[in-house]
């Protein structure tokens, strides 16, 4: 057993997505979560500054003891995961969009995938795609906006629904039933894009799938806690503001410690 935690990375706050199954399915591991709000949204950036950004955080991470890194963000697992692997000697978990789920739910044959630009030109989502893909048509959505919707709190706004209405308008167009969330921000926005929809969408959350395979790793690397000294700490590089009014919405679990670090 292998009490050191679970380091969890994002560019921001959507990992919190991922984090709150993994602390719900795995209760006795500790987590140790990086928010690099200061520099976030990752799916814009270039694919060296995406290295380098979620290189610092590895680093951090490292730092604080973790035997296990969840990479909770699409951008980083499909442009640069293969080269932390390699670089760093640590497990990585990464995440990527539900396509496989699409495809065998879809009712239609045509699904939709909401990401940010840097998700969709990774090798990684790509592959997937060609593999999983098969005769459904896939329609693409570059989620524009979202991620800094939820990173400032203002997913209920007018101009943000009027925003996420029109991603919704474009997949009812095209028939789709089944869309994938490509970014751990976008599952807070769930609720919106189920009532905008009327819900004519089935919008899948890759959260429960990710700590499926977490566990799998925990328990092949023999690197399952059971311990009952459970701490979850949050580091932010931006503003914490958000964080401390997010983390009380999203479960119980008590977060002992919230700093600001500049990576």
């Amino acid at each position: 057993m292998n009490d050191k935690p679970i380091g969890v990375m994002d560019s921001g706050i959507g990992g919190l997505s991922i984090w709150k199954e993994l602390v719900k399915e795995l209760p006795d591991e500790s987590t140790v979560y990086f928010a690099d709000n200061k520099n976030c949204p990752y799916g814009p950036k270039s694919l060296e500054e995406i290295h380098q950004l979620a290189e610092n955080v590895v680093k951090f991470l490292i730092s604080q003891n973790v035997k296990l890194i969840l990479v909770a963000c699409n951008t980083i697992t499909v442009s640069v995961i293969d080269r932390l692997r390699k670089k760093f000697n640590i497990p990585f978990v990464g995440v990527e969009p539900a396509t496989k789920v699409a495809v065998e739910n879809t009712r239609t044959g045509k699904i939709g995938i909401l990401a940010t630009k840097g998700t969709f030109r990774g090798n990684l989502f790509n592959e997937t795609k060609e593999k999983f893909g098969g005769n459904t048509n896939i329609h693409l959505q570059i989620g524009d906006g979202l991620v800094e919707m939820v990173e400032t709190n203002s997913v209920n706004t007018k101009d943000s629904q009027k925003l996420v209405q029109n991603y919704i308008d474009f997949f009812l167009q095209n028939n789709v039933d089944q869309v994938a969330l490509g970014c751990t921000h976008y599952p807070f926005l769930k609720e919106s894009l189920i009532k905008l929809s009327e819900n004519k969408i089935n919008f899948i959350d890759p959260a429960e799938a990710v700590v499926k395979q977490l566990r799998r790793i925990l328990e092949n690397e023999n690197l399952l806690s059971d311990s009952n000294d459970i701490k979850h700490q949050i580091f932010s590089s931006g503003e914490i503001t958000d964080l401390k009014n997010l983390i009380p919405q999203i479960d119980s679990y008590s977060v002992q410690l919230v700093k600001n670090y500049n990576h």
